[in-house]
């Protein structure tokens, strides 16, 4: 291992119907057979980054007491994250409910439950001081995302893929060195519609560094006083896009705290993101690092 990735996010039980058509307002539709398989943005970005190579990744979360919760651990150990440090609370392991049309595209609704519940202790805390590249998501707390970064060391990268979108205060922008988000999502926090490069020099405003991800054309890479670079996407036949963005985000944690460049992590993290939505569900779709390097070739 050459760097420490530690993933301070959500972690739920996905509960995915394949659907003819995402039903409209007030509308019954019959699907498929229900599965039930592990996901959560930021349990999904950590088996990215652990299975992605080169640097150990450690997940902060918190889910309940239940089966739900097994189900989780058993996924994120068996990719290789450590979760000696996941919390365990009196609520449900969040749940989410997603369906999943014929082109591969998804809907989905979260039940937070157990993620509403994260508060950091002192292990997590210390643990997050160690490491070289700190990731969040807004399926926690806010407050846990400044924690977060507070508990960061020097020299440490915070990294908060901003989804679901929400306005994030000026004291969370003040706390980052690198925001992921999609076009939707940018021009959320830009309050503007524009083209992609032009989103991304309205939010290096506020942020020294911005990928956005721009599903099959790829990812806009973009930092202060530096040309923004495009890594083209890999073309591919979608199956299921859950959890490829958080696949994404995983694979460029790992690749910053390995040493790559943020072009560079953002190429590998493209093609991990690609090879992921040719296979149903959100970790179990997680390619391996020799996959994603050979896709990237």
């Amino acid at each position: 291992m050459t760097g420490q990735v530690v993933v301070v996010g959500s972690a739920n039980v996905d509960l995915v119907v394949d659907v003819p058509r995402h039903p409209g307002g007030g509308e019954t539709i019959l699907g498929g057979d229900l599965r039930r398989t592990p996901g959560g943005k930021g349990a999904n970005s950590a088996v990215a980054a652990a299975r992605a190579g080169g640097a150990e990744t450690t997940f902060v979360g918190a889910l309940g007491r239940d089966e739900s919760a097994e189900l989780l651990l058993a996924s994120l150990g068996g990719a290789g994250v450590r979760t000696d440090l996941v919390s365990r609370v009196d609520a449900p392991t969040g749940t989410a409910l997603i369906t999943v049309s014929p082109d591969g595209e998804n809907a989905i609704v979260v039940a937070p439950g157990a993620n509403a519940r994260l508060e950091l202790t002192a292990a997590q805390v210390e643990r997050i001081a160690h490491a070289d590249v700190v990731l969040a998501q807004l399926e926690i707390p806010l407050d846990m995302v400044r924690a977060a970064a507070a508990a960061r060391r020097p020299g440490a990268q915070m990294v908060l893929n901003a989804a679901p979108s929400q306005d994030l205060p000026g004291d969370v922008w003040a706390a980052l060195d690198l925001l992921i988000v999609n076009e939707y999502e940018a021009a959320d926090l830009a309050h503007t519609q524009a083209a992609p490069e032009e989103l991304a020099a309205a939010l290096l405003e506020r942020v020294p560094a911005v990928v956005i991800t721009l599903g099959a054309e790829g990812s806009l890479v973009a930092q202060r006083d530096r040309e923004p670079v495009r890594v083209p996407g890999v073309k591919v036949d979608a199956v299921d896009t859950t959890g490829a963005g958080d696949t994404f985000c995983g694979v460029l944690a790992a690749g910053l705290a390995r040493g790559l460049d943020l072009a560079g992590a953002a190429r590998l993290a493209g093609a991990a993101a690609a090879l992921a939505v040719t296979r149903p569900g959100a970790q179990d779709a997680v390619p391996t690092a020799a996959e994603v390097e050979e896709s990237a070739k």
